[in-house]
């Protein structure tokens, strides 16, 4: 059923969107971003849903953000869920990937929006993408309220898949991408989302659950030439639970013995070793090449298309949750909140390219 009048809760967590300057440079100032709000016309203007704004204290920047804040973030989504009809989150771009998809996995089930914002610039510049990062977000909320599930990110004109994002430019407008899935909607003219792309109301509204984050002990890992086996001793020592590794290419690795019997020996503990890939855009197919599936063979599982922050996100939340190791690779491998491609959902095209690159293994 269509809202008639929807209400929006603005979850102001920090980030320099709201900062001021000052002799010490920009800090962030409690109460400064919703008296600017308050003073521009174009946030009174009609069309722009009603919202309230809610500060968190003390007011963050992004790069001091912990999984701790994420769950402040979530209770709040959580306490106010029936009271209003969406959620923007105010946040910091240096981590709002991570958080993005940390909420994902968090707060389940979700027949709500919640979308994440903030800007390069604060809202007190002159030139500034405050401004429109803010509206268009207020707008696409106000909007489509009842239809736009789940969580997402809205930044520079354009409305993205929350555990699907990264930030890609610390010196541009155009600060975020989903590299290896379509943006959701863009803003022009008209305000469009192609539905086919957003996923379905998980229940009937009702306060979704959340599953704490941050008693794992995960962590990343980003390869490079040269490296030795030393390298990963102390990463992959107790209590180390999962580990995202961030690979070559489509999943690889060196063969080197040793590189590998220190992933195999973190296997037998009980670490769960997840492979991504260090470009931006593609999968970690670990059955392409001889290095991948050496990898494999130590162990090692694919994740697929999955950013670096969503393989994170997913090993806490699904440690936190309880699985066992063997239930944490299975579940790795498995699609759960639309954060990787199945690999059966790979285009025709793409997969025939893999099947004649792997004939070269």
């Amino acid at each position: 059923m269509a809202v008639s009048d929807p209400r929006i809760l603005v979850a102001y967590a920090g980030g320099t969107i709201g900062m001021k300057e000052t002799a010490e440079g920009h800090v962030p100032v409690s109460g400064y971003l919703q008296k600017q709000m308050q003073e521009l016309p174009p946030f009174q203007a009609d069309d722009v849903p009603t919202y309230d704004i809610h500060e968190f204290d003390p007011l963050l920047d992004s790069s001091n953000m912990a999984p701790e804040d994420w769950l402040r973030i979530a209770e709040v989504i959580q306490e106010h869920y029936s009271t209003y009809d969406g959620f923007l989150v105010v946040h910091g771009t240096d981590t709002m990937a991570f958080t993005a998809s940390a909420l994902s996995f968090m707060l389940h089930p979700l027949d709500k929006p919640v979308v994440l914002t903030g800007a390069q610039l604060p809202l007190d510049e002159t030139r500034t993408d405050a401004q429109g990062n803010l509206l268009t977000s207020l707008l696409l909320l106000g909007q489509y309220p009842d239809r736009l599930a789940g969580v997402h990110l809205c930044f520079d004109d354009r409305l993205y898949r929350g555990n699907r994002t990264t930030k890609v430019n610390a010196d541009s407008f155009s600060a975020f991408a989903s590299p290896n899935y379509p943006a959701v909607g863009t803003a022009g003219i008209n305000l469009d989302v192609d539905w086919s792309l957003v996923p379905a109301s998980e229940s009937p509204a009702r306060s979704p659950n959340i599953t704490p984050l941050g008693e794992a002990t995960v962590s990343t890992f980003r390869l490079f030439p040269g490296m030795e086996a030393r390298h990963l001793d102390n990463l992959l020592s107790p209590p180390v639970q999962g580990v995202v590794l961030e690979c070559f290419g489509s999943g690889n690795a060196p063969e080197e013995e040793a590189f590998l019997d220190t992933l195999r020996r973190a296997t037998d503990r009980g670490v769960v070793l997840v492979a991504v890939t260090q470009p931006l855009r593609g999968t970690a197919d670990l059955n392409l090449y001889a290095t991948g599936q050496a990898l494999a063979e130590a162990g090692v599982v694919s994740g697929y298309d999955m950013t670096t922050e969503a393989a994170l996100a997913k090993l806490y939340y699904l440690f936190d949750h309880g699985y066992t190791a063997e239930a944490v690779r299975d579940q790795m491998q498995t699609n759960l909140r639309g954060e990787l491609t199945p690999p059966d959902d790979v285009p025709p095209a793409l997969g025939r390219a893999r099947r004649r690159l792997a004939r070269f293994r």
